[in-house]
């Protein structure tokens, strides 16, 4: 479910659920236990890698490798340092110099980008693991019996009925 509710209706969700049931193709009437674990994440919203032009460093010198004149005497590679992370990118492909600042900044902005996802997922994956937990059997926050229709919130105690359980009316 998306929507502005939906982190609100699910929260009390997050955790472990075993889900007991006999199973149609079995034959003796045994119980089978499966585990189901619940997070309850925010949606990510890509954000736009703004750059203030004070947090960064240009300088200039010459390019190296072959190329001729024109390389020893004009100051065409660009090295720009992104001043809070420390990202440092060095642009000499083209033969000028604004050519070459441009070519830098979109990679500082790609790199950027990059490591904003990079630190997103990662706390995104912490606060996953965070509420489904180990998933072993202690850690089950329902019990949901169908034979029995019954399913039981062990945090509150509560109790409801497996029919109305299906319904959402929980």
């Amino acid at each position: 479910m998306t929507g502005p509710g939906a982190a609100a209706l699910f929260a009390d969700e997050a955790g472990g659920h075993r889900w007991q049931r006999i199973p149609p193709t079995e034959r003796r009437g045994r119980v089978h236990s499966s585990t189901i674990t619940v997070a309850v994440l925010p949606e990510v919203a890509e954000a736009a890698v703004e750059l203030r032009p004070a947090d960064l460093d240009w300088t200039t010198c010459r390019s190296t490798g072959a190329g001729g004149q024109h390389l020893q005497k004009t100051d065409s590679a660009v090295q720009l340092t992104h001043l809070p992370s420390g990202l440092t990118v060095r642009c000499e492909s083209g033969r000028s110099q604004h050519a070459n600042r441009a070519t830098a900044l979109a990679i500082l902005r790609a790199r950027l980008a990059a490591l904003a996802r990079e630190r997103a997922a990662a706390d995104r994956a912490r606060d996953r693991r965070a509420q489904i937990g180990s998933g072993q059997r202690g850690d089950k926050r329902r019990t949901v019996r169908v034979q029995d229709g019954t399913v039981v919130d062990h945090e509150t105690g509560r109790a409801w009925r497996y029919r109305d359980y299906l319904r959402g009316a929980w």
